[in-house]
């Protein structure tokens, strides 16, 4: 199936060769498609709309694409998304429901092993973020994650979203390790996966969505080691 890799024996994970985690946030840490449900589905409603969560998903990962394709700040970029799913359904957002998505990111929940994982992981590790979203938006979710990242870039450093490389050679230029001890932990095979291992970087696809609907698009993507939960590569990587 198109999106998911394809079934391969399991590589040994060499943990001691890594001194640095880069990570996703939304939709690796933080459960963004729990949290752009939550928002939207209640904005849908008050406009007499209704339609099940797997089209907001699969609208909002066609959409969030092309927007950002556009440029301009994350929050613009939500913005913008919202206001294309009014014109897809026919209704016009308030400027209070546009200028509630973005701000809606503080409430987005970090999935249920993520704290935990990303202490333990903390102990032994740097820890970097790669995000495609804006500072003080991520500043906001960090407080939900309480974690003290050695670095973090986000497309309003970088000027780029991923799965554009820019925004992955900054992050490496900021860490200022060698690649080879970089081993770079996601969800998203289009945002991260692919274009981190076209980079030569070691990866591990945290594959939350077992299948199912997603708001990101799809990709062909072969992770170098795949865990269903973040507890779990943690598990893996300090045993």
């Amino acid at each position: 199936m198109r999106g998911r890799p394809k079934e391969t024996p399991p590589v040994q994970l060499d943990a001691e060769r890594f001194d640095v985690l880069t990570f996703d946030c939304y939709g690796t840490l933080i459960d963004w498609q729990r949290g752009i449900v939550d928002y939207l589905q209640p904005v849908l409603l008050r406009h007499d709309v209704h339609v099940i969560d797997d089209f907001i998903l699969e609208f909002f990962a066609e959409t969030e694409t092309v927007v950002q394709a556009e440029g301009g700040r994350y929050e613009d970029v939500l913005r913008a998304v919202l206001r294309r799913f009014g014109t897809r359904l026919g209704f016009v957002p308030t400027e209070e429901e546009l200028d509630g998505f973005p701000a809606s990111l503080a409430a987005w929940p970090a999935f249920p092993d993520t704290l935990e994982a990303l202490g333990r992981l903390a102990q032994r590790f740097e820890l970097a973020v790669i995000s495609n979203t804006d500072d003080a938006l991520f500043a906001r979710t960090n407080e939900t994650l309480g974690v003290d990242f050695a670095h973090v870039v986000t497309a309003e450093r970088t000027g780029v979203y991923k799965p554009d490389p820019h925004a992955f050679e900054v992050a490496l230029d900021a860490i200022g390790a060698k690649s080879s001890s970089v081993l770079h932990v996601a969800q998203s095979l289009y945002h991260d996966i692919a274009p981190a291992a076209a980079m030569g970087l070691a990866t591990v696809w945290i594959d939350r969505n077992r299948g199912g609907p997603s708001a990101a698009p799809e990709a062909d993507a072969e992770p170098t080691w795949t865990f269903p939960t973040l507890g779990a590569f943690a598990e893996a990587v300090l045993a």
